[in-house]
């Protein structure tokens, strides 16, 4: 079982549940999931993911995209419920993530921790990012690329989020050591309780999106 499924068990062997306005989840606080190479691989091979929505759709991010018309014209929509407009969202902040990927590849200094911060704006949002923060360190030559996130949808966010990870480290020009997830909240929805099960029994399965 790889790791990401492991999470998947843990919270369903020892979640504790709770009720917010999107309805009943099944959670486990402050996980930490530690992913070195070998560990995406088997993530990729044994999780249907899709790769090129996922790419598309952090190139838009990177751009600064914020019509969710433009997402879905590559497929992703995922993001209609937000409205026209993605407000306080993911393409404010990662529009600042090209520029931090070159200071990296020029500087490449193992005493300086670069980070990213997905915060507030005071703007009015559609939708807080559940990423907050992704910081990256250099250790003997080795990227460490680490992120805290705030709330984790462990059957559809989780998997994407690793995976936008996994590209944003293939932009620094640097061999990958490990990425490392840090979930402050990670759930699964009540819904999404028996598919979880039946993916883990190796069946495949569409999970829903609560929203």
């Amino acid at each position: 079982m790889n790791r990401y499924y492991k999470v998947l068990h843990k919270i369903l062997e020892k979640g504790k549940t709770q009720k917010n306005k999107k309805g009943s989840i099944t959670y486990l606080t402050n996980e930490h999931l530690k992913l070195k190479p070998v560990d995406l691989l088997e993530i990729f091979e044994d999780h249907g993911i899709a790769r090129n929505k996922l790419k598309n759709e952090l190139e838009l991010f990177q751009r600064g995209e914020r019509l969710t018309e433009r997402y879905r014209e590559i497929g992703v929509n995922w993001w209609d419920y937000c409205g026209p407009i993605l407000v306080n969202s993911y393409p404010t902040y990662f529009e600042k993530l090209p520029g931090l990927i070159s200071k990296i590849n020029q500087e490449k200094r193992s005493s300086k921790n670069y980070v990213l911060f997905l915060g507030s704006t005071n703007a009015e949002s559609n939708q807080q990012p559940c990423l907050s923060l992704v910081q990256f360190q250099i250790e003997n030559g080795k990227l460490i690329l680490s992120a805290y996130q705030r709330s984790s949808d462990a059957s559809l966010g989780l998997p994407a989020d690793i995976y936008h990870l996994y590209l944003i480290s293939k932009q620094v020009k640097l061999p990958l050591k490990s990425i490392n997830l840090f979930l402050a909240n990670v759930h699964l929805y009540e819904n999404n309780l028996d598919p979880t099960r039946q993916l883990l029994a190796g069946e495949k399965v569409k999970f829903s999106l609560n929203v």
